[in-house]
């Protein structure tokens, strides 16, 4: 057997795969409580030692360990740019691509209020953009002096307006500031080039923060970097749509990641207007792109979801997924509270299982609306003219739900059908009639990991597992 040990280490769970990729099989999964305050392996040796017995190896067959990671909060990262529609918009780009949350973003001159907000965030990286190259440099100097004179002891990176770089890196320097530099994000109005930023945010990632965030055991015990999760499933959907050089891919897809705490959307898609007359307004849309909704986690945001969808509309959904909840006085709302304040809460029974259900469909219904493009009708001197905005996921081919949702919960095929195009939103430019599949090993994260090294098995493995559903309705509410 040539047996590799595929490690994700989340906030709440450790989380092991072991496959054999001779015979491009999953040999078993273990998990056990992150353990990152005290020391991250003892949850990693809980669930390692289950995962041993269960599948009659020692770690001696082990032929290869690659890990990623979600604890302690993932990469915090705070984005300020100039424009929020521009700069600001290109910084966000960098920072979801590399894997990173954004805890907080603003644009334009920042003010002593806004310096206390990202003060208090507990960021692990700044970073500092604005003005296309050539453009106005007064915004990123001004906010440069601003992150000079604050208590932020966080690595800085600028990528903004290159004309003014040094003499950013300067101000920032000479206040005891840790600088890295990469090209502008915008460099022109009609260019966004995140890539070395996002290079620079891994390399950072890996150099600093991986010791700060507890995961150096980690890090000995795999012989290898660890990555941020997120990054590793969107490595994950890159190689699942393209394929590798032996073995094509799926084609273009989106994948929808309903967590506690997020719920993450990564698509693979030109984005391109279905109609040549269409005119796109925007900053253009990276092939590759990656989302994420802070205030969509079906635990600690499940009164968010539920005051977004309204209860009329909860109880609702919530009937035509369980009808036997339509008879039931259930106070959805007082649910969705006790939710967020006990988020490690596991359903007791068909009606709770389907609540969860609900509150995911709900998030998946408004992430993927915010993900994907919108197409309006607007007039001009000539008439009426067709003007999209984002990404056209109209004809994206593939649909793939994964989290712990789609692998413990009820409903799937429900979940992802709230992902779809819905006449009663008609501008909104979701997939219409995808192939829908469930990840229901957990085993997106694991594919990411192995892209790099193993494309090709990595691939096959995840075409084998990933489990076809049938969305019977073409639409969702």
């Amino acid at each position: 057997m040539d047996i590799h040990l595929l490690i994700d280490f989340g906030s709440t769970y450790t989380k092991i795969i072991a496959v054999d990729l001779e015979r491009e099989e999953v040999l078993g999964r273990a998990q056990a409580l992150t353990t990152i305050e005290h020391d991250i392996t003892i949850g990693l040796d809980n669930a390692l030692a289950d995962l041993s017995r269960d599948c009659g190896f020692d770690e001696g067959d082990v032929q290869g360990k690659y890990a990623s990671s979600s604890a302690a909060g993932g990469l915090r990262m705070a984005a300020i740019g100039l424009v929020p529609d521009l700069t600001l918009e290109a910084a966000r780009r960098a920072a979801l691509g590399a894997g990173a949350k954004v805890v907080c973003a603003h644009g334009f001159e920042v003010d002593r209020e806004i310096i206390g907000e990202v003060e208090g965030a507990s960021c692990d990286i700044i970073l500092l953009t604005g003005g296309t190259d050539g453009g106005d440099k007064a915004v990123i100097i001004h906010n440069a002096r601003m992150l000079a004179g604050s208590t932020i002891d966080c690595p800085i990176l600028v990528a903004g307006n290159r004309v003014v770089t040094g003499q950013v890196r300067e101000i920032l320097q000479a206040a005891g500031k840790t600088v890295a530099t990469a090209r502008n994000v915008l460099p022109s109005l009609d260019k966004v080039e995140v890539e070395p930023a996002q290079d620079l945010i891994r390399d950072i990632f890996i150099t600093r923060i991986t010791d700060a965030k507890g995961l150096s055991k980690a890090r000995d015990f795999t012989g290898r970097d660890i990555v941020p999760t997120p990054m590793a499933t969107l490595h994950a959907a890159a190689l699942l749509a393209d394929g590798s050089d032996d073995e094509p891919g799926l084609g273009s897809l989106l994948v929808v990641e309903v967590g506690g705490a997020t719920t993450n959307v990564h698509s693979v898609d030109d984005g391109r207007p279905s109609d040549a007359q269409t005119i796109v307004k925007g900053l253009p849309e990276a092939r590759v792109k990656r989302t994420v909704e802070g205030d969509l986690g079906i635990r600690y945001n499940a009164p968010s979801i539920h005051d977004m969808v309204g209860e009329e509309t909860c109880q609702a959904r919530l009937a035509e997924l369980d009808p036997s909840a339509a008879g039931q006085s259930m106070d959805l709302q007082a649910h969705a509270r006790a939710l967020s304040e006990d988020v490690g809460y596991i359903p007791a029974g068909e009606v709770e299982f389907s609540i969860d259900a609900m509150l995911a469909q709900s998030a998946t219904t408004i992430a993927v609306e915010r993900h994907a493009g919108t197409l309006r009708q607007e007039y001009s001197v000539v008439g009426a003219i067709q003007v999209q905005q984002g990404k056209n996921l109209l004809d994206t081919k593939n649909l793939i739900g994964t989290g712990g949702i789609f692998k413990y919960g009820r409903h799937p095929e429900k979940i992802l059908q709230a992902a779809l195009f819905s006449p009663t939103n008609p501008w909104s430019l979701k997939p219409t009639a995808p192939n829908a599949y469930v990840d229901g090993e957990y085993l997106l994260y694991g594919i990411g990991l192995l892209a790099e090294h193993f494309p090709a098995k990595a691939l096959r493995i995840g075409k084998k597992y990933l489990r076809r559903v049938s969305l019977e309705e073409s639409t969702a509410g």
